[in-house]
């Protein structure tokens, strides 16, 4: 009878020694959430998001109002039109002054023809070249002042197509917008409320690929490295635990006093350093949940 009862102490001692021994360490799993905030200040017109939503990357789930930035946009529209209408023709302009030019060119070519057969007066000639260089100069000097009236006006068109683009922009940013595919985790707005830059509106991350992240003692760092292919089991509680493969992702460069949630097989040591395993979850796997690695 002892030796029955000793047998069944034994087995009980190695069953237990045996289950402390199936993992290396402990820890929880987690994802890299994404805090969506407003770009711009006004009214939620829309809002639609819910906690637990599926969406996907560039879906729109919200709109800030855009009415004002809107009626912004055709006024600077209406200017930048009306400015670029009242650019000068130059050519127009300049027609009347090239014509006499090229009468008066005419003139001097005549007078000194005439001369030469001795028909005309030096004094005829000096001054029909001094009326020429005269209106060459007119020229000159509106070619130059319709073309800074064109530069000037040319600059406060794109003076407006800049304004234009900065409301396009406003525009675009009231556009809210899931910044990558997963689940919605928390939400913090409701449409009607009003948003201003930098207000979170709701968090999410992907779950499809998360995290676990545990932690392991100086001992133990010499037998794992990035890379390599660990078991990672996720508790349910109780005695249902499931198995995942997972890839150590990163591993700190310093150490850290262990966690009040977190075992380690030492329990003498103090010191531990954190280490990321990417995990591919089924759908079973829950942010937080308490899990063991086996390397």
């Amino acid at each position: 009878m002892k030796k029955i009862v000793l047998l069944t102490t034994v087995l009980m001692a190695m069953t237990s020694c045996q289950h402390k021994e199936k993992y290396d360490a402990t820890g929880i799993f987690e994802a890299n959430t994404v805090t969506v905030s407003s770009e711009t200040d006004g009214k939620l017109v829309s809002f639609t998001v819910e906690e637990g939503d599926s969406v996907i990357s560039g879906q729109q789930v919200g709109l800030v109002d855009t009415v004002m930035l809107a009626l912004r946009q055709r006024q600077l529209q209406s200017q930048q039109s009306a400015t670029e209408k009242s650019s000068p023709d130059i050519a127009a302009q300049a027609a009347a002054l090239r014509s006499q030019i090229a009468h008066q060119q005419h003139e001097c070519d005549r007078i000194a023809r005439l001369l030469a057969d001795g028909a005309a007066t030096r004094k005829q000639s000096d001054d029909a070249n001094a009326r020429l260089r005269t209106l060459r100069g007119q020229l000159e000097g509106l070619l130059s002042t319709l073309d800074k009236n064109r530069s000037s006006i040319t600059e406060s068109a794109s003076a407006l197509q800049y304004q234009k683009e900065q409301i396009e922009e406003q525009i675009r940013k009231s556009i809210i917008a899931a910044p990558i595919t997963g689940i919605v985790l928390q939400k913090y707005a409701e449409q009607g409320e009003y948003a201003t830059p930098g207000r979170p509106l709701f968090k999410m991350a992907n779950l499809d690929d998360i995290y676990f992240r545990s932690y392991f003692t100086a001992s133990q760092l010499a037998h794992i490295r990035i890379g390599q292919e660990v078991t990672v089991i996720a508790d349910f509680g109780g005695d249902e635990q499931y198995e995942y493969p997972g890839k150590i992702v990163w591993i700190a460069q310093e150490s850290e006093f262990t966690p009040k949630s977190i075992q380690t097989q030492d329990s003498r040591a103090n010191l531990v350093y954190a280490v990321k395993i990417a995990v591919r979850n089924d759908g079973r796997l829950k942010l937080g949940q308490y899990g063991e690695v086996r390397l």
